[in-house]
């Protein structure tokens, strides 16, 4: 199994990069699945039900999401109803939507942290354990941990090396150069990094962010609305027959 998991989608020029380069990526790299997160693809924050399907058009199986998935309410049907559009699994109970998607034999669970989140959500070790009592026995299991503590993220991939394929960390929208498959056969990268503006402060358009640092004054912070854009991702390769990875590599890619 090979497959490419890339990281924040932010505003348009993330979208836009991704619409770009996913067909001729599932081509060229011979890809089986393609995983993103989309928690930020609509204008910086959030993400809506024709985005979502601009994606899963353009080549997307999964989509993962995070803090700011339930941003518009407008797709908190969307969630409920589209089988391949996640939000973190470790939401309390009565939120829209699902946090584990199957996809042939790739199963994607989608959690968040706790540390600097700033949001009470429930225990993410905990949900993973039970959610990896659902899943049968015969699937590939990507985790997408949504987080921001580094320390909580690499804890994730010890906790689960040897029982999942992979744990990919989201949310910096910071590549990190720490990929590699632990001792029991997990693939494990911190952070994917991000698909948007190069020139820009995380994807936000630089003149905002800086006001809002100066001044210390509420600011509203847009996505940046220009090129070119940055793709981070993963690239991992999967025994089907042990469900372990093989190996992980970075990913990265400019779009003009």
């Amino acid at each position: 199994m090979r497959l490419l998991f890339l990281g924040d989608i932010v505003g348009n020029v993330g979208r836009e990069a991704v619409r770009t380069i996913v067909p001729a990526a599932r081509r060229d790299l011979g890809l089986d699945f393609v995983v993103v997160n989309g928690e930020n693809a609509a204008g910086g924050r959030g993400i809506n039900p024709q985005i979502a399907d601009e994606l899963f058009h353009a080549g997307v199986d999964v989509i993962s999401g995070g803090n700011h998935t339930f941003q518009h309410r407008e797709v908190y049907g969307y969630l409920d109803a589209t089988p391949g559009i996640l939000r973190p699994l470790n939401y309390p109970p009565g939120a829209p939507g699902h946090g584990l998607a199957t996809c042939g034999r790739l199963t994607v669970v989608n959690v968040i942290g706790r540390t600097f989140m700033g949001m009470d959500y429930d225990d993410p070790f905990r949900a993973i354990d039970a959610a990896l009592r659902e899943v049968g026995t015969e699937q590939l299991v990507l985790v997408d941990f949504h987080a921001e503590a580094t320390s909580e993220k690499q804890a994730m991939g010890w906790y689960l090396d040897g029982r999942v394929m992979a744990v990919v960390g989201t949310h910096t929208h910071v590549p990190t150069a720490d990929q590699r498959v632990l001792p029991r056969g997990t693939a494990y990268c911190t952070d994917a990094g991000m698909c948007g503006a190069r020139d820009s402060v995380i994807g936000d358009d630089i003149d905002a962010v800086l006001s809002r640092f100066l001044t210390q004054m509420p600011t509203r912070l847009p996505a940046a609305k220009r090129g070119p854009a940055v793709v981070n991702g993963v690239l991992i390769e999967a025994d089907e027959a042990t469900r372990r990875a093989i190996s992980i590599e970075r990913w990265d890619r400019l779009v003009e």
